[in-house]
């Protein structure tokens, strides 16, 4: 269980700092067996998601019913009530309710602060604007089974209440024993969501994107899941809008000489515990490479068994520590690699943040550390996986808001800019469009 020090950065660019496109990652054959097992033929993830889809588009709740109970084997009712979400919330041990608490408290005043309101400037010319509107439904997807994500349910509903979504629902599948998360119905409970549903997989996206006599249909489906939840989403992006195609958790460390080996090893297997995630420290410093190699190997040991094997096979697997010339070209490996979370410690890390360009969230100091972004620090910790960090953004206030354009011009304006209009129109060979210039253009005239 010892992470891998890389000396040479070509290798690593060819190993745990590459990522293989969307379309081209391994499905394990004991995947593939469950697939055909459960589907009756050796389909691919994607063609299982899309016979789900079609399914549930076609069939709705008796879909969704025959798929809970092939797939989780659950059999129970669909709507979770809301009395149930508020006994589970009252039931909560009182320090546990006062983090989710202190959660929602944390999220709502950070996003506040990125609201931006409609506006019209009037002209001689006429009026010109943008109306901001949130959306009405949206629905948050949250993984459960054997890793219940309450967490993720207030870290996708408080920034949506703040844009001022209408209604919020949730899906989430069911446990192994039949039951549905407590905590997850209490944390939808805190958030102020309407309606949480037992279904989850493939055939919840479906559900929310289409609609069932059940679940009603939503604008836009956020929240992270498994292969097959983020195949559904790829599926029915275009009839809902989708925030991002989350793939596995990933943690890039920048340190120098100046950091702690043992809290860049903590820091590297709390993300390590995840499935498939990535833990990558990039280090100038030979000696703190060699001193947290040793600290992962002493603190995994010290984990809960059900943790050690998944930690064990990131930390061996699609993690390591790449050794590089000085940190001017750590922040080029940072860049390049456009981390979900990048964490600086470093002597004065304020004075590198100039230097990031692509990440998730960027984390500053040893007093700052990543697992606080995980659940109270403010911002959304549902953030751009996969080198998306280069275009996307974490879930934010305007995720669930929308821009329409306002535009009431006058004959002035008609003036000076219908003529070009025209003209554009003319050289695209739109002559129904020029026409339409014209007629007003000669109408103005006339007048």
């Amino acid at each position: 269980m010892t992470i891998p020090i890389f000396d040479d950065l070509a290798v690593a660019r060819r190993t745990i700092l590459r990522r293989a496109p969307f379309d081209e990652i391994d499905v394990p054959v004991t995947l593939l067996n469950a697939i055909e097992q459960r589907f009756g033929a050796r389909l691919t993830p994607a063609e299982a998601v899309d016979r789900i889809v079609r399914d549930v588009r076609e069939r709705g709740d008796d879909a969704l019913r025959d798929w809970s109970q092939r797939l989780d084997d659950y059999t129970g009712p669909l709507d979770i009530s809301a009395e149930r979400c508020a006994a589970a919330l009252a039931g909560l041990e009182p320090d546990l309710r006062s983090a989710i608490e202190l959660a929602i408290g944390e999220l709502t005043r950070f996003h506040q602060r990125q609201m931006r309101t409609s506006w019209v400037e009037f002209g001689a010319e006429g009026a010109l604007g943008q109306i901001v509107t949130p959306l009405q439904r949206v629905g948050i997807y949250v993984p459960g089974g054997s890793a219940p994500l309450p967490s993720s349910l207030l870290h996708a509903a408080i920034p949506a209440r703040v844009a001022g979504v209408e209604e919020l629902i949730v899906c989430t599948p069911p446990q192994r024993n039949g039951d549905v998360d407590p905590t997850v119905l209490a944390a939808a409970a805190a958030a102020g969501v309407a309606r949480v549903f037992a279904v989850g997989g493939a055939q919840a996206i479906a559900a929310m994107a289409y609609g069932t006599a059940s679940v009603p249909r939503v604008d836009k489906i956020v929240g992270p899941g498994n292969l097959f939840v983020v195949l559904a989403k790829r599926a029915v992006y275009g009839v809902v809008g989708i925030e991002a195609l989350p793939g596995p958790t990933e943690t890039m460390v920048i340190a120098d000489a100046h950091a702690d080996p043992r809290l860049v090893a903590a820091d590297l297997l709390a993300q390590a515990e995840h499935v498939l995630a990535s833990a990558i420290l990039v280090t100038p410093d030979r000696a703190l490479a060699a001193r947290v190699q040793s600290e992962i190997a002493r603190q995994i040991e010290t984990l809960p068994a059900q943790n050690v094997a998944a930690a064990a096979a990131v930390v061996t697997g699609r993690g390591g520590i790449v050794l590089v010339s000085d940190l001017d070209a750590a922040f080029e490996v940072a860049n390049d690699y456009a981390p979900e979370h990048l964490c600086l410690l470093v002597d004065d890390p304020w004075r590198y943040v100039g230097k990031v360009r692509n990440a998730g969230g960027v984390f500053l100091g040893e007093r700052s550390f990543e697992v606080l972004g995980d659940y109270v620090a403010g911002p959304s910790h549902i953030m751009p996986t996969g080198g998306t960090a280069r275009f996307a953004s974490p879930v934010n206030v305007d995720d669930f808001r929308k821009v329409i354009s306002l535009v009431a011009l006058n004959d002035t304006a008609l003036r000076r800019i219908g003529p070009a209009a025209a003209r554009l129109a003319d050289a695209e060979g739109l002559a129904a469009h020029a026409a339409a210039v014209q007629l007003r253009m000669s109408s103005n005239t006339e007048g």
